[in-house]
C-alpha cells in the first residue's frame, strides 16, 4: 500500500490580514477532497485570531512562520513532507531546508517584489514550482532577463494562477439565500478582508458597514456585510444589513458569485469578483492593495475611490447605474480566468507524482 502524502502549509500569518491563510486553505481542501487519506498540516503565527480554528493539524510558533526559521526547519525534519508551500512566506534558508529534506517545495507570490524575491537564484534553485496568484495583467510578464537567468539554471518560470478560490456551488447558494433571506442578484457584498485592518483610527470594515447602511437607505437594496474573523468588536444590528462575522471560502464565493454588485477591499477578493464578472467597487485597505486597484481600473475592471463613507456611497452608486456596470462585466469577461486553483491542484498532482 502506497505511504499517504505528507503536505505542510507555511502561510504568512499575522494579527491582521488572512488572505494567504485563506487561500492555503482552498488549496488545502481540494488536496483533502482530492486524497482523502493525505496528511496535511500548516503552521501558524499563534497570535493571528484564526489559528485555533484551522481544521488541519496546526503547529504555532510566536510570529509569522517566516521569522521562525530553525522552529519550522525542525518541524520539517520532524515531519519528513512530500510537499511543502509557503504562501508569501519563507526565508531562503527554509526553503533551501526543505528542499534538502527531499520535499517539493512550491513558492507563492502575490506582487513584482515578492515574484522577484522567488526568481532569485539560490531560491529558484530549491523551488518546484512558483506560483503567481495575480493575473497577468495586473503584475506583467517577467523581464528577459529574469527569463534567460531562469533558463540558464534550468528552472521553471513562475506560474500565473491567477486568484485561487472555489469554485461556487449553486446548490449551497441556494441554501445560503433562503437562510439570509435576499433575492438572486438583488443583494450588495460588503467585505473589507480579514475585519483588522485600520484607516487612521477606524476599522475598515466599520466604514464599509456606514457604507452599506448608507446604500440601503438612499436605495432600498439589502446588503450583506461580512466582518471577518480579525474584527475585535461587537457586531451591531443594522437595518437593512445582514451581518455576518464571517463565511467559510465556498459560502463566501458563492454569495459574491450571484451579488448585484460589491463593495471589496483589494486583495483577493477582488480579483475574484472580476473572475465571476461582479461589477465591483475596490478600496485600498493595505499597502499592497493601491497599485493592484489602479491595474484593475485601467482595464475598466473596477471602480475605485478613496477609503472613507462620503467617496464610496458616492461611487457604488455610480456601479448600480446600468450602464457602469454592463461596461465592466463587458471589459472582465474578455480579461477574466477562474481556473486558478485547478492550475494549482495540476502542479500539486505534477509534484507529488515525482516524489519517490
Amino acid at each position: 500500500m502506497a505511504k499517504a502524502h505528507v503536505i505542510l502549509f507555511v502561510p504568512v500569518s499575522s494579527e491582521e490580514g488572512i488572505g494567504e491563510y485563506m487561500r492555503s486553505k482552498i488549496v488545502a481542501d481540494e488536496i483533502a477532497a482530492r486524497w482523502p487519506d493525505a496528511q496535511i498540516e500548516f503552521v501558524l503565527n499563534s497570535r493571528a485570531p484564526y489559528a485555533s480554528s484551522c481544521p488541519y493539524v496546526t503547529h504555532l510558533v510566536d510570529d509569522t512562520p517566516t521569522k521562525r526559521v530553525k522552529e519550522v526547519n525542525l518541524l520539517v525534519d520532524n515531519l519528513k513532507p512530500d510537499l511543502v508551500i509557503f504562501d508569501a512566506a519563507g526565508r531562503k534558508a527554509q526553503l533551501k531546508h526543505a528542499h534538502k529534506s527531499g520535499a517539493k517545495v512550491v513558492f507563492v507570490s502575490q506582487h513584482r517584489r515578492k515574484r522577484s524575491r522567488g526568481m532569485k537564484i539560490e531560491r529558484a534553485l530549491v523551488t518546484d514550482s512558483h506560483w503567481v496568484v495575480q493575473p497577468e495583467f495586473v503584475i506583467g510578464d517577467i523581464t528577459r532577463f529574469d527569463k534567460f537567468k531562469l533558463n540558464l539554471i534550468k528552472r521553471p518560470f513562475p506560474i500565473f494562477t491567477g486568484s485561487i478560490f472555489a469554485k461556487p456551488d449553486p446548490l449551497r447558494l441556494q441554501v445560503l439565500q433562503q437562510y439570509y433571506g435576499i433575492t438572486s442578484g438583488q443583494y450588495l457584498l460588503y467585505s473589507a478582508g480579514s475585519g483588522g485592518h485600520r484607516i487612521g483610527d477606524s476599522l475598515a470594515a466599520d466604514i464599509f458597514a456606514q457604507t452599506a447602511s448608507n446604500l440601503f437607505k438612499l436605495t432600498g437594496i439589502p446588503s450583506l456585510m461580512i466582518f471577518g474573523p480579525n474584527y475585535p468588536k461587537e457586531l451591531a444590528d443594522m437595518e437593512g444589513i445582514i451581518v455576518i462575522p464571517e463565511l467559510t471560502s465556498l459560502d463566501f464565493i458563492s454569495l459574491l458569485s450571484d451579488a448585484q454588485a460589491a463593495v471589496l477591499s483589494g486583495g483577493d477578493t477582488l480579483l475574484q469578483a472580476i473572475a465571476l464578472n461582479v461589477p465591483t467597487l475596490a478600496v485600498a485597505v493595505a499597502k499592497d492593495q493601491p497599485s493592484r486597484i489602479e491595474r484593475c481600473t485601467q482595464h475598466q475592471l473596477a471602480l475605485s475611490c478613496d477609503t472613507n463613507v462620503v467617496d464610496m456611497t458616492n461611487t457604488v452608486q455610480l456601479l448600480l447605474t446600468p450602464l457602469n456596470g454592463q461596461k465592466l462585466i463587458n471589459a472582465m469577461q474578455l480579461e477574466s480566468d477562474a481556473e486558478g486553483l485547478d492550475i494549482c491542484m495540476a502542479e500539486v498532482t505534477r509534484l507529488l507524482g515525482e516524489v519517490i
